[in-house]
């Protein structure tokens, strides 16, 4: 069960979205089939949000409106993503059941009247979601017009609440084996907290001063594996009676609270949603960046965009609209990097409650606006891409991720609050991005030896398997680049000891890092190359390693900043501070030429995006998206699928889908 096997289904790519026609009476639901059809909808999501309407009260099921739904898009031609509505349980459960719900580390008890109000951890909760979705698949799990299950809606809510340590306990048990185990691990020598019974083992809650770092940790480890066991616990019962693929829409790319790569590998297909935090090329770089995450938790097959905003973008505390032709672009975007086809939240924008003022396909304004002309010209163009399907993309590239390093960065006590950790994985994916190269994401323990350069950006946290899997990709003939602060703790988020990092890398490097040293927030530092750096600086000794780069004031003047190793067939590469921007643009684009690694279409100015999709048979396609306000000629003009014609030149602000030759 597969992306494939949905396209196969559909006949084509998926478009369409998250459909709510509980919102509305039958003029309207008439009004949908008719502009639908001119949208070229093929895929509806339905019931995300429908759990006080499919269960009014506690056994009871009311499945006659949803029945005539089901029918009426099937008869329509759009195929049904249909969901379990379990991220917003009904007022008649929480009131049944109030210690179900979430409790903050505070200690506050949230009340209902939002969604995702629920402890995952709470045992009724948990029944009475495998309930709703065994009823679910019992009564439509062979329909025809099923083509895709969609359980829960964003995973992501922690709890802090009693039922929440119970099951941590458990958790810990199965994870350390012995009280003494997880004592040595968590370090409690320090600060008397020597634990010596399981009944003393809490969550970390809010406390006098800093938590225990390897309790933090450990915490969100418990969450990721329970939300992953939640997930699954409704997928079995999904499966007694359907063989459609299932999945869960993740959401990326900055949720701290799953293990993405984990979660990734009990889903059928891969499916996510994405929200963009500005416009223009930074708009364009952070859908690439978060399709390529997507596509890289896929294992490099298909995935599928399960949702994303018309005009929605997240900029702090406002929302913001995409520009004109944004529709098209950053859907084909996703399209270009894997995905089967392109989705939206949500159809038709709602008249009433907490999601008023979030775009749709169809919006307040209706079909004569422009979002709904640009939806409509972007449907079109989807619909005529359907020979993409199945096909893969492949990079040369990898730039390191791993859920532990992230939550090592969440913990109380680091020598500073700036080491973050998605914004240097994104300053890494934008420099590659702007050379024009497709990155994959990885972790730092996968097999990397087909990659010809891997970048390492946030590794604070390193595990030994991890740290000896990178010293073999150097070894191996790979190009390492290491940036500041990695391997500084293991896995139990003990201090490496000898110098950083972990000692296997450290031989590789041919460096030793004796002593960190931040920077404050209005601090640059100046490099002998004349490129700067902020947040961090280190006093380091080469060990065989060539110094490219020193320090040239303080302190540290005349110290190596960034360096260069020959070891084995490779070279490991490491970086002492965080670059500005351009300088380390630069520093990627040395990288890139020195590991023989160059775009696929070379020939193409900067702001053409220009990424390929290969079939098993031999054929690919090359879809470019011209983020510039000026025509682009093409070097091989060549079939362009979305014109039908042979295509000489991308538009201002156009697009192309070419098949290769």
């Amino acid at each position: 069960m597969t992306a494939r096997s949905i396209t196969d289904r559909l006949g084509g790519l998926a478009f369409g979205g998250d459909y709510n026609p509980e919102q509305w009476d039958e003029p309207v639901w008439k009004e949908d089939d008719e502009l639908m059809r001119r949208a070229r909808v093929n895929l509806a999501t339905l019931g995300v949000f429908s759990w006080a309407l499919l269960e009014p009260e506690q056994g009871r099921y009311d499945f006659s409106w949803l029945d005539a739904h089901i029918e009426r898009l099937h008869a329509n031609g759009v195929a049904v993503d249909l969901a379990t509505p379990t991220a917003s349980p009904p007022p008649w459960f929480t009131l049944a059941h109030p210690e179900a719900l979430a409790v903050r580390a505070d200690g506050t008890r949230l009340v209902h009247g939002s969604r995702d109000t629920y402890c995952l951890a709470s045992p009724a909760y948990r029944s009475a979601a495998r309930r709703i979705a065994s009823a679910l698949a019992e009564r439509y799990g062979d329909h025809p017009a099923l083509a895709l299950w969609h359980v829960h809606n964003e995973y992501g809510t922690l709890c802090w609440c009693d039922h929440a340590a119970a099951a941590f306990r458990v958790w810990l048990r199965a994870r350390h084996g012995s009280l003494d185990a997880l004592n040595e691990a968590w370090g409690t020598a320090f600060w008397s907290q020597r634990y010596t019974s399981w009944e003393q083992v809490l969550p970390p809650r809010a406390t006098q001063y800093h938590k225990n770092p390897g309790q933090t940790v450990d915490f969100h480890r418990f969450w990721a594996d329970e939300i992953i066991a939640a997930y699954c616990e409704q997928r079995d019962a999904i499966r007694e009676h359907s063989d459609r693929p299932v999945t869960t829409n993740l959401m990326l790319p900055y949720d701290l609270r799953l293990d993405l790569w984990a979660f990734a590998r009990e889903l059928d297909v891969v499916s996510s949603d994405q929200y963009p935090d500005a416009n223009g090329l930074d708009g364009a770089a952070h859908v690439a960046y978060y399709a390529d995450r997507s596509r890289s938790l896929a294992g490099g097959r298909p995935w599928l965009l399960m949702e994303q905003g018309t005009s929605t973008v997240y900029d702090g505390d406002q929302v913001i609209g995409k520009e004109p032709g944004d529709v098209l672009r950053h859907s084909l975007g996703h399209i270009a990097r894997g995905s089967e086809g392109a989705l939206f939240f949500q159809w038709r924008q709602s008249r009433a409650g907490a999601e008023t003022w979030h775009s749709a396909m169809l919006p307040h304004a209706g079909p004569d606006s422009r979002i709904f002309r640009e939806v409509t010209k972007t449907g079109e163009a989807v619909a005529r891409l359907g020979e993409l399907a199945g096909s893969i993309v492949t990079a040369q590239v990898a730039v390191l991720d791993d859920p532990d390093a992230m939550w090592a960065l969440e913990a109380d006590g680091l020598p500073s609050s700036r080491l973050d950790y998605h914004a240097p994985l994104a300053e890494a994916h934008r420099a590659l991005w702007d050379a024009g190269v497709t990155v994959d994401f990885a972790h730092p323990e996968h097999e990397l030896s087909r990659y010809r350069l891997v970048i390492a950006p946030s590794l604070f946290l390193l595990s030994d398997r991890g740290a000896e899997n990178l010293r073999r990709y150097i070894e191996g003939g790979g190009t390492l680049l290491v940036q500041h602060a990695t391997g500084y703790v293991d896995d139990r988020m003990h201090a490496r000891l000898g110098g950083y990092p972990a000692a296997p890398l450290r031989e590789a490097l041919g460096i030793r890092v004796e002593e960190h040293r931040p920077l404050r927030t209005d601090q640059r530092i100046s490099l002998s190359d004349g490129s700067h750096g902020s947040v961090w600086s280190e006093s380091l000794r080469t060990e065989g390693a060539e110094a490219l780069a020193a320090y040239t004031h303080g302190m540290l003047a005349d110290s190596p900043a960034l360096t260069r190793h020959s070891f084995g067939s490779g070279q490991g590469w490491y970086l002492s501070t965080r670059l500005d921007g351009v300088d380390y643009g630069a520093l990627v684009g040395r990288l890139l030429k020195e590991a023989g690694v160059e775009p696929e279409l070379p020939d193409l100015p900067a702001g053409v995006e220009a990424v390929t999709r290969r079939a098993a048979d031999g054929r690919r396609w090359h879809v470019l998206i011209n983020h510039t306000e000026d025509a682009v000629p093409l070097p091989d003009p060549a079939h362009d699928l979305l014109t039908g014609t042979r295509a000489h030149l991308v538009p201002p602000g156009g697009c192309a889908v070419l098949r290769g030759q």
